[in-house]
C-alpha cells in the first residue's frame, strides 16, 4: 500500500531516510518541471527543487496537515523561491539549454519552446500556475484546485483565460510566423 505524502512527511520528521528519499523521488521531478517552466532556467529549477526539500527538513518548516496537503505546500515554497529568484533579475543562461536532450529535434520546435517558456514568464502568476499545471503538467481540474486551494470553477476560468493570454504573447512573440517557415 502506497503511503501518503503526509505519512511520509511524519516518517522523515522523526529521522527515517528512507521516508525521505521516496518523498523526494516522488515529488522532485515535477517541481523541478513546475520551476523551470515559472523561470525558465534549469539552474534555477533544479535550486528551487532541492531547496524546496531543505526547507521542508529544517526545524522551522511551517507545514501544517490541517491547512492543506503536503503537494500543495511544496508548490507554494517553490512558487515563492522562484519569485525571489526572479526578483534577483534576469537568469544568464536561455530556456533551450534546460532541453539539451531535444538537439536531435526539429529546430522550429525548439524555438517554439523557448518562446513558450519565454511566453510563460511573461504571463500574470495565477493564470501561469493553471496553464502549466493543466497544459503542460496535465493535471486535472480537480487537482489543480486542491493544489492551489481554488475552486474548480475559478481553475477552469483562469484556464481559459490564461489559454488567450498566452496565445496572444505568443502571436505578439510572432510565434506563428516561426512554425509557418518550418
Amino acid at each position: 500500500m502506497r503511503r501518503t505524502d503526509e505519512e511520509l512527511y511524519r516518517l522523515m520528521k522523526s529521522g527515517d531516510r528512507a521516508a525521505f528519499a521516496e518523498l523526494y523521488e516522488r515529488r522532485e521531478p515535477a517541481l523541478y518541471r513546475y520551476a523551470l517552466h515559472t523561470s525558465g532556467s534549469a539552474t534555477v529549477a533544479e535550486e528551487v527543487a532541492s531547496e524546496v526539500f531543505v526547507q521542508l527538513m529544517s526545524s522551522g518548516s511551517r507545514f501544517d496537515e490541517q491547512r492543506g496537503t503536503l503537494e500543495s505546500y511544496l508548490y507554494g515554497v517553490a512558487r515563492n523561491l522562484v519569485r525571489m529568484a526572479r526578483r534577483q533579475g534576469p537568469v544568464e543562461e536561455a530556456v533551450d539549454s534546460a532541453f539539451e536532450h531535444d538537439i536531435v529535434g526539429d529546430l522550429i520546435d525548439s524555438e517554439m519552446t523557448a518562446a513558450l517558456h519565454r511566453a510563460l514568464q511573461t504571463m500574470p502568476e495565477r493564470y501561469r500556475d493553471v496553464v502549466i499545471f493543466c497544459d503542460l503538467e496535465e493535471l486535472s481540474y480537480e487537482e489543480v484546485a486542491r493544489l492551489l486551494g481554488r475552486p474548480i470553477g475559478t481553475v477552469r476560468s483562469r484556464l481559459h483565460r490564461g489559454r488567450a493570454l498566452l496565445s496572444g504573447i505568443m502571436k505578439r512573440m510572432n510565434v506563428s510566423a516561426m512554425a509557418a517557415q518550418g
